[in-house]
């Protein structure tokens, strides 16, 4: 028995070393951080040495409601409040007026902030990571041509192509999964206006090697031959081949006067800084939406009415009125009508866009010390405005959690307390188009089916993101 209590005595010896070595770690470090920012840091905890927090907020994240890790910490510490994620000392704010501070900041205050992996795969030229006079002609450029009538109209008639080909193929007696069909379609209609490239090898080509690129969008940042980074790196470098060839070309033939697409946007600056590296690599960056935004915001869509059937019928009926009003005349849909002629629907996709978060948060790191409304962020630290829990805060919504596209009928979601594409120098040039193809799509959907969905349950982490890919039977419409 002598020797079972040696190796207990041993064992809680060693173990009240390292309990001792670690707390000591994090008194010093606690008292060079708060030396300078004793008294105007916000309140919080930096957790664990080395992995601080983490723990506790990606178990948060996998969960339903990703938002408890801040409930939690903003009950006892206020809206904005310290942590220690992802290896960096972090500010956390769910404070509207604080994220819009900072959001509308410049390169001079925040700068992005993003995983090692990350930033190692979209590159040092992406405009998700460029600051300055750069960042604002490039995203200036792209922003103009994304809001062009010109584009819009393009936009309109490949997103209805695509659906109708699509929903040409779907069977009645096979579940359709709209997750994996609108990813299709996005692409498809994003890939056309960034590089005018239509369905066929070359498509198939880069879809194939997206798919390889994203997968390591959060992988661990390790770069060696096998690793999941590497991996994708690689398929990064092929797509990047393929759009050079399509700048070479242009080139070759002439730069057109009349952009068609957002390569030819690009070539037509005759800026020195925008190379042929840059405009390739950032046509890259530029289809992640086209897999993740618009596809799961039409997804959420789907799956919010289907449990909202006063939603559902309200939207449908002022769909089918305007699909006959239109057919009487003679006249295609064209892209104002389905942004001012279907009203409800827009709500629709505004409630989606609040309750489901699909942009969940945005990372800034401070280049100076900051003041905002009495708290203070130190240089160096990071910023994650935690924009889910503004949204779902029932200080700012009636019954947060409760799919009610009507609320927006009386409501201005120009305030604050509504940025689901970000906000400032770094707003989402596409939101335009983001709204347009979903509703779009929904037009088609509800005017030529009715349908059963199966249960299926949001995944939160790394996105957002069904967990069935969300499988539904459809009816197809008889016509009246």
């Amino acid at each position: 028995m002598d020797h079972v209590w040696n190796i207990v005595f041993v064992t809680a010896f060693l173990f009240s070393i390292v309990i001792f070595y670690l707390l000591l770690f994090k008194n010093i470090r606690l008292r060079q951080l708060k030396s300078k920012h004793i008294t105007q840091l916000p309140l919080g905890t930096l957790g664990w040495p080395f992995i601080g927090e983490t723990i506790e907020f990606v178990s948060c994240a996998y969960s339903d409601r990703p938002e408890r890790f801040m409930d939690k910490r903003r009950g006892m510490y206020g809206k904005v409040f310290k942590s220690h994620i992802f290896g960096s000392p972090t500010i956390v704010s769910t404070d509207a007026d604080v994220n819009k501070f900072i959001l509308q900041s410049d390169a001079k205050v925040f700068v992005p902030s993003y995983p090692k992996s990350l930033t190692e795969l979209m590159g040092k030229s992406s405009i998700l990571l460029i600051n300055g006079s750069l960042q604002r002609r490039v995203h200036g450029l792209i922003g103009a041509f994304l809001k062009s009538q010109q584009l819009k109209a393009q936009i309109t008639r490949d997103m209805q192509k695509y659906v109708q080909e699509s929903m040409a193929n779907w069977r009645e007696d096979q579940p359709v999964y709209i997750q994996d069909e609108t990813k299709n379609i996005a692409f498809q209609v994003l890939v056309k206006a960034l590089i005018s490239l239509d369905p066929g090898e070359e498509m198939e080509f880069l879809r194939k090697h997206f798919q390889e690129f994203i997968s390591g969008l959060m992988s661990l940042p390790i770069n060696f031959p096998g690793t999941k980074l590497y991996q994708s790196l690689q398929a990064k470098k092929k797509m990047v081949k393929l759009v050079q060839r399509t700048i070479e070309t242009r080139r070759k033939n002439g730069i057109s006067k009349v952009p068609k697409d957002v390569v030819d946007v690009l070539l037509s600056d005759a800026s020195e800084q925008l190379t042929d590296d840059l405009i390739a690599d950032n046509m890259i960056d530029m289809m992640i939406p086209g897999e993740d935004s618009v596809p799961i915001l039409i997804t959420l869509a789907i799956k919010y009415l289907s449990e909202c059937p006063a939603a559902l019928q309200q939207l449908t009926e002022e769909n089918v009125k305007l699909k006959k009003l239109k057919d009487e005349l003679g006249e295609p849909l064209c892209w104002s009508d389905y942004l001012s002629l279907l009203p409800f629907t827009q709500t629709v996709i505004t409630e989606t866009l609040r309750m489901g978060n699909i942009i969940t948060g945005i990372m800034r790191k401070a280049k100076k010390d900051v003041e905002i409304k009495g708290y203070s962020i130190p240089k160096g630290w990071c910023v994650l405005l935690y924009l889910r829990s503004v949204h779902l805060d029932d200080k700012n919504y009636d019954l947060p959690y409760q799919f009610n596209p009507w609320r927006w009928q009386d409501k201005d979601m120009n305030g604050c307390n509504f940025t689901p594409f970000g906000g400032g120098q770094r707003l989402c040039p596409g939101l335009d188009l983001a709204r347009l193809e979903a509703s779009i799509f929904l037009h088609h959907f509800v005017t030529q089916f009715r349908w059963y969905a199966e249960e299926d349950s949001i995944v939160n982490f790394p996105t957002v993101r069904m967990k069935r890919r969300m499988p539904i039977f459809v009816m197809r419409r008889v016509e009246a």
